[in-house]
């Protein structure tokens, strides 16, 4: 068992079966989506089998919008009436609610958040300091965006922090794999889930692949 060692599942949400939503904005498809929903299916049952603390998080806000991003309440703002709901992650809709293949089980700690980072403003820093976690695996949606947000302040919090390539993605593969990059850069781990979940494994890629993040090859 890694003991010292939690998965936080970044929104993995039924915003993201709302595709027709997201063409109206702009937003293609997240990329091999229904491969990573099952790495991700396939990652929590492993977490679960180690005893790992499986935390999950939402993105959410209140209907009225108050609480968005400036950029936000623009495309909000920007939308028709009649299409006012385009940006619709009401913590009690089904929108927000996380995808079933996924679900949460008993056990699981589910946190809403209002922004890409998943500590800013919410408990994610004291529940993992009372669990005793010091390693993180950030699996989920997006790469480049709550994925890479979350990782960047759990490494300036102190975490040791991995990403598993092939559970996260997001709406462009180069966006994909250049977070990804970024990420190696900073000296997270990034490689499959099951080399991360390894008795034992060392997460020592970034400091012993020369240029790590600067000359990888394209992820698959």
């Amino acid at each position: 068992m890694n003991a010292d060692t939690a998965v936080i599942m970044i929104d993995m949400q039924n915003m993201y079966l709302e595709q027709d939503k997201r063409d109206r904005f702009g937003w293609p498809p997240i990329v091999r989506f229904d491969e990573v929903v099952a790495e991700c299916a396939e990652l929590l049952a492993a977490a679960r089998v180690q005893g790992l603390p499986v935390i999950y998080t939402r993105q959410v806000q209140r209907p009225d919008g108050a609480d968005m991003t400036p950029s936000m309440r623009k495309l909000r703002a920007a939308a028709p009436a009649d299409e006012a709901d385009l940006v619709d992650t009401r913590p009690d809709g089904w929108a927000a609610d996380i995808l079933d293949v996924v679900a949460p089980q008993p056990g699981d700690i589910v946190l809403d958040k209002l922004r890409w980072d998943a500590f800013f403003r919410t408990e994610l820093d004291v529940i993992l300091r009372n669990l005793g976690v010091r390693r993180l695996v950030v699996a989920g949606l997006q790469t480049n965006v709550c994925v890479e947000t979350t990782t960047r302040s759990a490494m300036m919090m102190g975490f040791e922090v991995a990403v598993p390539e092939d559970a996260v993605s997001t709406d462009g593969e180069s966006l994909h794999v250049n977070a990804l990059d970024a990420m190696r850069v900073l000296y997270v781990e990034v490689a499959p889930w099951r080399e991360l979940l390894e008795p034992g494994a060392e997460w020592n890629r970034a400091t012993t692949t020369p240029s790590y993040g600067r000359t990888m090859p394209v992820a698959p």
